[in-house]
C-alpha cells in the first residue's frame, strides 16, 4: 500500500513539472517572445524550484525537459531539434549541465536542511525525555516507565529495555512482543547496532563506560544512531541512578530499622525502670519497716498492683503489636453499637479519666457496625488515654461519631497542646512520640500504632486534624457494610 502510495505521488509530480515546463514555453513562445537568455534563465528557476522540493530524480527529468524544449522552441531553426550553430550547440549544453548541476546543489542542500531539522527534532526529543526522566518523582519505578516514555517521545512503534544486573525485561506496553529477551541478552555483549530491516527493528547495546549493564530494542526507524546512543546513555545513567536509589533505600532502611530498635529498648527500658523501681522501692519498705501501719502498708500493696498492672500493658502491648504486624489476629466480627464500645474504653480507663471530664456525644440513631467489640473498644482506649496525657488538668474530652458516606465516623477530641503539620505524618508510627512531650508524658509510643493497626484490620482508616495550642481531634471510621470475619 505504501508502496503504490509513493510510485502515484511520483507520477503525479512528474505530469506537474511537465504541465509547469509547458505553460512556461507557451508563454514565451506564443505571447512574451522573450530572449533566448531569459527562457534559459527561467526554466533554470524551475528546475531548481523542482530540485529544493521534490528531490533530485525530478530535478534531472526537468532538466532534460527544458533543454529540449529550449532546443525545440528558442534555438534556431526552431520548431526541429537541429542545431546548425556551434555556439548553439555550446549553449544547450551548458544548460544541461548547468540545470544537473544546480539540481544537485539544490538536492544537497535540500538533504542537509532535512537533516538538520530532523536533529533538531531529536536534540528536542533527547532534552523532552530528559527532561521526563528527571521528573519522575519514584526513581525505583523509573526503569518500569523508561520504554514507554522513549516510544511515546520519539514516536516508536515500541520499545523494549533489558537490565543485565537484574535480567529482566521492560517493555512499552505488555503486547510489545517484537523483540525477545535472548536477542536483547545477546545484543548485551555487541558494541554495534543490530538492524533488522524485516521487521523494522533495531538493537544497540547499553555501556556505562566500558561495562556493559544492559541493552535497547526498538521497532520503527523514526531515530538515528547517534540519536540511538544518547538514548541508551541517558538508559544507563537512569539505570544507575535506581541502583543507587534502591542501596540509598536499603540503607535508610536499615538506619530506621535501628533506630526504631533503640528507640524501642530506649522505651521500654524507660516504661519498665519505671514501675521496676516503685515495685521494689514498695517491697523494700515493706520488709524492712516494721513499724508501718495497716494504712500504709495498703497504700505500698497498692502501688505494687497498680505498677504490676502497668507493666502487664506494657508486655501486653508488645505482644498484640506483633501480633497485628503479623496479620496473625482474627477479628470476632459482631453487629455492635458504637456506645458499648465507649462504655467498655471509659470503664477501663476510670483511674485515668478522673481529672478529665468526657463529653459524649452519640445520637441514638447511629446504626449498628459490624466490629470486634473488644478490639474497637482498645482503639477508643487508646485515644482516650492519648487525650488525657496531652491535655492539661480538668480539660474536657469530647467523643462523638456520625454516619459519613457509609461510613461511621467516630472523633476523639481534646484540648491539648495539638501537632504540628510535620508531626501529624509520624504520629501512627510505631515507638514515634511527639518532640516536646516525650520527656513530660509517660509512653511507649505504641498506642496510637495499635489503635491504626486495629482499625484498618476492619477495613476502616484513621487519622488526626490539629492546630497547635488548641488541640487535637483523632477521628476513625468503620464501613457499615456486612463484613466477613
Amino acid at each position: 500500500m505504501g508502496v503504490q502510495r509513493s510510485i502515484t505521488r511520483s507520477l503525479v509530480r512528474y505530469g506537474a513539472s511537465t504541465v509547469i515546463v509547458a505553460v512556461i514555453v507557451a508563454v514565451y513562445f506564443l505571447w512574451a517572445h522573450a530572449s533566448e537568455t531569459t527562457v534559459a534563465l527561467t526554466l533554470l528557476i524551475v528546475i531548481l524550484v523542482v530540485a529544493a522540493n521534490w528531490g533530485l530524480r525530478h530535478a534531472v527529468y526537468v532538466s532534460f525537459l527544458c533543454s529540449a524544449a529550449f532546443n525545440f522552441f528558442f534555438l534556431p531553426p526552431v520548431l526541429t531539434f537541429t542545431i546548425r550553430e556551434g555556439r548553439n550547440w555550446l549553449a544547450l549544453c551548458t544548460f544541461l549541465l548547468t540545470g544537473i548541476v544546480a539540481s544537485q546543489l539544490a538536492e544537497r542542500a535540500r538533504t542537509e536542511a532535512e537533516m538538520s531539522h530532523r536533529r533538531q527534532r531529536e536534540a528536542e526529543r533527547l532534552y523532552e525525555f530528559s527532561q521526563k526522566m528527571l521528573v519522575t518523582g519514584n526513581v525505583i519505578d523509573l526503569l518500569n516507565q523508561l520504554p514507554q516514555m522513549m516510544a511515546g517521545t520519539f514516536n516508536l512503534a515500541g520499545a523494549a529495555l533489558y537490565l543485565r544486573e537484574k535480567d529482566r525485561v521492560y517493555r512499552s506496553s505488555p503486547s510489545y512482543m517484537d523483540v525477545t529477551a535472548a536477542e536483547l541478552r545477546d545484543a548485551v555483549f555487541t558494541r554495534d547496532h543490530r538492524r533488522d530491516e524485516a521487521r523494522d527493528l533495531t538493537l544497540v547495546p547499553i555501556l556505562l563506560g566500558q561495562r556493559p549493564i544492559g541493552a535497547l530494542g526498538v521497532t520503527g526507524a523514526g531515530m538515528s544512531p547517534e540519536a540511538l546512543d544518547a538514548v541508551c546513555g541517558l538508559a544507563a545513567i537512569a539505570m544507575e541512578r535506581a541502583g543507587a536509589m534502591e542501596t540509598l533505600a536499603r540503607v535508610e532502611a536499615s538506619r530506621e530499622s535501628e533506630r526504631l530498635r533503640n528507640a524501642l529498648l530506649d522505651s521500654v527500658a524507660h516504661e519498665l525502670r519505671t514501675p521496676l523501681t516503685s515495685i521494689t522501692a514498695a517491697i523494700t519498705s515493706l520488709r524492712s519497716n516494721d513499724r508501718l501501719d495497716k494504712e500504709q502498708s495498703s497504700e505500698l500493696m497498692e502501688v505494687i498492683e497498680e505498677e504490676a498492672g502497668r507493666l502487664d500493658r506494657l508486655v501486653g502491648q508488645a505482644m498484640e503489636m506483633a501480633e497485628l504486624d503479623a496479620h496473625a489476629i482474627k477479628l470476632d466480627l459482631q453487629p455492635h453499637s458504637i456506645r458499648q464500645a465507649v462504655d467498655v474504653a471509659m470503664e477501663e480507663l476510670h483511674a485515668q479519666l478522673k481529672t478529665h471530664p468526657v463529653d459524649v456525644r452519640l445520637p441514638d440513631s447511629l446504626p449498628m457496625v459490624q466490629m470486634d467489640l473488644e478490639r474497637i473498644a482498645k482503639v477508643l482506649q487508646h485515644l482516650l488515654e492519648n487525650a488525657a496525657k496531652y491535655s492539661p488538668e480538668t480539660s474536657p474530652i469530647f467523643v462523638s461519631a456520625e454516619v459519613v458516606k457509609e461510613r461511621l465516623v467516630t472523633s476523639v477530641a481534646d484540648r491539648g497542646v495539638g501537632i504540628d503539620d510535620l508531626e501529624r505524618t509520624m504520629i501512627f508510627d510505631k515507638f514515634y512520640r511527639g518532640q516536646g512531650q516525650r520527656y513530660r508524658v509517660q509512653g511507649t509510643g505504641m498506642g496510637l500504632a495499635i489503635a491504626k493497626a486495629i482499625v484498618e484490620a476492619h477495613g476502616g482508616s484513621i487519622e488526626v486534624t490539629s492546630q497547635p495550642e488548641h488541640g487535637s481531634v483523632f477521628s476513625f471510621s468503620l464501613p457499615l457494610e456486612r463484613m466477613s470475619a
